[in-house]
């Protein structure tokens, strides 16, 4: 159900934005909540279909949830703290229904689905790195276009917005920072769990 949720605020933000008259297709989807977004609706699907299957979630999949929620969360952390300073810019944020459900109600879903859901298998500490290469490479890729066609998805990437590059490393060495935070307090949820599941005997 929330993939449907998550496949009609895609839709939904999409249409929204054709109203703008700077708008841009390519533009649109290369947004990091986006982009997060479809890779989490992808992955709920697979789990939903197997949690028909199986009792338990593989541990591929254990890991492919970790690093969409990771990423959606960080999403919705970013988005709200751009929407709270906006004000300080002298710049207004509309945020549509399609935007709250892709920031704010699907983030806070994968939150309470990763605690309290059940058949849920350790993730290993070893694969906590594996949530920074999305990351790196999408802000790689998105430094690169902008230095092209001068547009960036968020301000403290572009250059023109941030008072230089010491002030551009401290945003994304914060972001960077959560983002594996998120991620360990994820997998240390999963051991948790399965320390404290009750042991057959």
């Amino acid at each position: 159900m929330v993939a449907i949720v998550g496949i009609v605020a895609l839709v939904g933000d999409f249409q929204y934005i054709l109203g703008f008259s700077s708008f841009s297709t390519v533009n649109y989807f290369t947004y990091f909540t986006n982009q997060s977004n479809a890779a989490g609706v992808v992955v709920l699907t697979i789990g939903a279909w197997l949690s028909f299957r199986r009792p338990t979630d593989p541990g591929w999949l254990m890991t492919a949830r970790m690093l969409t929620a990771t990423f959606t969360i960080i999403s919705g952390i970013v988005f709200g703290l751009i929407v709270s300073q906006a004000g300080d810019y002298n710049y207004r944020i509309v945020v549509p229904w399609s935007s709250q459900l892709l920031h704010f109600w699907i983030p806070s879903y994968v939150i309470v689905d990763w605690v309290v859901a059940p058949g849920r298998t350790r993730i290993p500490w070893r694969r906590l790195w594996l949530v920074l290469i999305y990351p790196l490479v999408w802000g790689g890729f998105t430094m690169i276009r902008g230095s092209i066609v001068g547009w960036y998805p968020y301000f403290f990437l572009d250059p023109g917005q941030v008072s230089g590059p010491l002030e551009f490393a401290a945003y994304s060495g914060a972001i960077l920072l959560v983002i594996v935070g998120l991620a360990a307090g994820l997998i240390a949820l999963t051991r948790r769990r399965a320390h404290d599941a009750p042991r057959k005997g």
